[in-house]
């Protein structure tokens, strides 16, 4: 599980984390439904929180079915107990649960943003009620009392809850690989690119090289010719011509 401020990850023990983080939250959500400033502090910046903050229903503590009027008026109550200006004893500890909860606000401002994350509350509860099915078929057919744990509300809140949370986590984990896929990719084409462009550059000086010194290549192959000329003639003139042959006159 990454500590606040890292990046989600699946936690190594999972069942316990969401049972002690689940149990604790909805104790104090209990005793006091806005909690003191302090406490939401924590509560956004403890442990693991950069893996729950990803559902923005649960930062800013309110329902998905919950009006856009409503969503901002959390919004006001909870930004106000957390900003930095409130907690000048604890300021950067603030800072960073303010943004935790601007981001979440923000995010449910968007209708596409919002409509996945109640998408994926949605999935998490089907999912839920699916293998409450598959248990309680499973148990008739072992003959025994057709009653599962989640069938109590609280049990199945909590049920939701973790699977919920699990799937959002997944969802940030394939969106980072993708990310980070795509930067690769990026940075592969921009290699190539400039790898391209420099090949282009060298082959353009290596053009301009070869036609600036081609007037000299041709004066001094035209010299070389010249005095390979000169000296074939020269060697020419030095050879002896064989004397002729007289012949011999019979009387």
């Amino acid at each position: 599980m990454a500590a606040a401020g890292g990046e989600p990850s699946a936690p190594s023990s999972s069942d316990d984390l969401f049972q002690n983080f689940y149990t604790e939250v909805k104790q104090i959500e209990k005793r006091d439904s806005v909690l003191t400033s302090k406490q939401q502090i924590d509560r956004l910046l403890r442990p693991g929180a950069s893996y729950f903050n990803l559902n923005p229903f649960e930062v800013l503590q309110i329902d998905p079915e919950v009006t856009d009027v409503e969503i901002k008026k959390r919004f006001r109550a909870l930004s106000i107990l957390v900003h930095p200006d409130k907690n000048q004893d604890d300021p950067d500890r603030a800072q960073k649960a303010f943004e935790a909860v601007d981001k979440a606000y923000k995010l449910l401002l968007d209708p596409e943003q919002k409509k996945r994350a109640v998408d994926i509350i949605s999935a998490g509860t089907e999912y839920v009620e699916h293998m409450m099915k598959e248990k309680k078929k499973q148990l008739k057919k072992d003959g025994k009392p057709v009653f599962v744990e989640e069938d109590d509300p609280e049990m199945f809140r909590q049920a939701v809850y973790k699977q919920t949370m699990k799937l959002f986590a997944e969802l940030e984990i394939k969106r980072k690989e993708r990310e980070a896929k795509d930067m690769h990719e990026r940075k592969r084409a921009r290699e190539e690119e400039i790898e391209t462009a420099e090949k282009a550059k060298r082959d353009r000086e290596w053009q301009k090289n070869f036609e600036e010194t081609r007037d000299g290549r041709v004066d001094s192959w035209r010299s070389f010719q010249s005095k390979g000329k000169k000296k074939e003639k020269k060697n020419n003139r030095s050879f002896l011509k064989p004397p002729k042959v007289k012949m011999e006159q019979r009387e």
